[in-house]
């Protein structure tokens, strides 16, 4: 079996949440999607998170770090049960 890249694949899910949050916040600017930026909100808000342009600088650093975190370490957890 192969072992996973754990760095790429933390890239590669950081990036794609943060692009992914920023896409949705700026459809929120032109009120679009208000289910999805409302959860957006309620995860990051406290963190000063908002719909609006900074709110997509934001969204997508705070995206990028949670996945980031979280796709590498599923990633050297599943290397470590191989």
């Amino acid at each position: 079996m192969t072992k996973l890249n754990t760095l790429k694949f933390g890239l590669a899910g950081g990036i794609t949440t943060a692009l992914c949050v920023a896409l949705i916040t700026i459809a929120g600017i032109f009120n679009y999607c208000p289910e999805c930026t409302s959860l957006i909100s309620g995860i990051y808000g406290s963190l000063g998170y908002s719909v609006s342009w900074l709110g997509v600088l934001l969204g997508a650093i705070y995206g990028f770090i949670d996945m980031f975190i979280g796709t590498f370490v599923f990633a050297w957890i599943y290397n470590k049960l191989l």
